[in-house]
């Protein structure tokens, strides 16, 4: 049996590096190989962070021998793609987040993941910092009672507005939807699953993509939540949850959970925990997959697929209420 998970990583953008970064924190995994659709990016990618194996195309990457689990850093538009590809070769795959673009390319990875009984995790890394154990105990114990409301929002505004880019290219599924409003959205599918219904609006941008989304969620209990996503603004980027017996707000970067605080309505006292990350955050994440590869599981029961699937259905949804389709749908 082995004992560290051999990594590849499929594209060299901003992601690939921060992922890079995350794994020099990780004691179950090494990263030993990059591939580009460029040779000559990958070896300089392999040069940069002293990786063994550079290949020049990600299908090699896939039918490498030399690597165990694939993590996919390409645009949203390339994610079910490439996933489907690396497990038809027997590849474990880390997707980055969204985890494809529709529900119809996620149901398509999920089956492939299924029939190849092969290891496929949606990378979204802000679920596995310890701050947000702790969040999830703190719900689960009753901590502030039943939930009735849940805030959450990821506002900013980027240094780069160039149309063509992935932010603003409706082509590459660009918007504040896809990009931030997904961690809102998850947010609240993590502390209370699928809602009842659900209004929701957008400001439509130059480029024809969303950037501002806003979206109320009803659930069948009664309890609410109140979401939104800005690629205009910078927002408060704060999470609170209050419930029936106290309230939880988790501080600025909500989306990289470090500190929250914690309050009850019997107290005058808060209660301030901090869990302050060791690494880069996406370190989480990888040892976490890593422990499913190495205990020879399929699923994450922290990211468990039927959810991931759940929530990009949800994210259709809402499209569908706006009118917004891509061009290549």
């Amino acid at each position: 049996m082995i004992e560290k998970v051999r990594w590849g990583i499929l594209g060299t953008g901003r992601i690939a590096k921060a992922f890079a970064e995350g794994l020099k924190d990780v004691n179950n995994g090494k990263l030993v190989a990059i591939a580009s659709r460029n040779l000559e990016s990958a070896k300089s990618f392999a040069k940069d962070w002293n990786i063994e194996n550079a290949f020049g195309s990600y299908l090699e990457l896939a039918q490498s021998d030399k690597i165990d689990a694939i993590y996919i850093a390409t645009p949203h538009t390339e994610h079910s793609n490439n996933a489907v590809m690396c497990m038809e070769n027997r590849k474990a795959v880390l997707c980055e987040k969204p985890f494809a673009v529709n529900s119809e390319q996620v149901s398509q990875m999920i089956e492939k993941s299924r029939k190849q009984n092969i290891l496929l995790m949606e990378g979204m890394w802000s679920r596995f910092p310890p701050l947000m154990y702790e969040v999830r105990r703190l719900i689960k114990s009753n901590e502030i009672g039943e939930v009735r409301t849940i805030h959450a929002d990821f506002g900013f505004k980027p240094e780069n507005d160039d149309p063509n880019g992935r932010l603003f290219n409706p082509n590459l599924a660009g918007g504040s939807l896809l990009d931030v409003g997904i961690y809102p959205i998850s947010f609240a599918f993590m502390i209370n699953g699928k809602p009842e219904s659900f209004v929701s609006d957008w400001t439509r941008g130059k480029t024809g993509v969303d950037e501002q989304a806003s979206v109320i969620l009803k659930y069948q209990n009664g309890s609410m939540a109140l979401l939104h996503s800005s690629i205009q603004s910078e927002t408060s980027q704060q999470a609170f949850i209050s419930g029936t017996e106290g309230s939880i707000l988790i501080d600025k970067q909500c989306w990289r959970p470090q500190k929250l605080t914690l309050k009850k309505l019997n107290s005058q006292k808060e209660e301030f925990i901090e869990m302050p990350f060791t690494g880069n955050g996406f370190n989480y994440e990888a040892e976490h997959f890593g422990k499913l590869y190495l205990e020879n599981k399929k699923e994450s029961t922290i990211m468990p697929l039927d959810e991931s699937l759940e929530i990009i259905s949800f994210i259709d949804q809402i499209r569908d209420q706006w009118g917004l389709k891509y061009p290549f749908e």
